[in-house]
């Protein structure tokens, strides 16, 4: 079976789509190098996407070093406190410039 090619400006070559992801700027390496949250932990943590790590494994034997893949980021204790700030910051640029319920009672009497 043929796959066929939906968008004929965009290369299926391999090493033309390695050459751009390992060329891309940072901003654009930044935005490839995020996974998605699930639906639970979008809604708990009010994000979307978390950033992956690379790590680096530099092991010298015979001056030659390997690059490790791409992991995702455990949540830790101090990743969680982050996530939850942000939230927190989210909810209160969410309300910043509205009124309450309270308030406007007290204005219009």
């Amino acid at each position: 079976m043929i796959t066929m090619k939906f968008n004929p400006f965009i290369t299926s070559d391999h090493s033309k789509n390695h050459k751009c992801h390992f060329n891309a700027p940072l901003h654009m390496c930044h935005k490839v190098m995020f996974s998605p949250l699930s639906k639970e932990l979008q809604q708990k943590y009010n994000i979307c996407f978390l950033p992956t790590t690379r790590t680096m494994r530099s092991r010298w034997f015979e001056d030659m070093t390997k690059q490790g893949g791409h992991h995702r980021l455990k949540l830790d204790k101090d990743r969680e406190k982050i996530l939850e700030r942000k939230a927190k910051s989210r909810q209160v640029g969410n309300e910043k410039g509205k009124y309450k319920e309270e308030l406007t009672e007290k204005i219009q009497e």
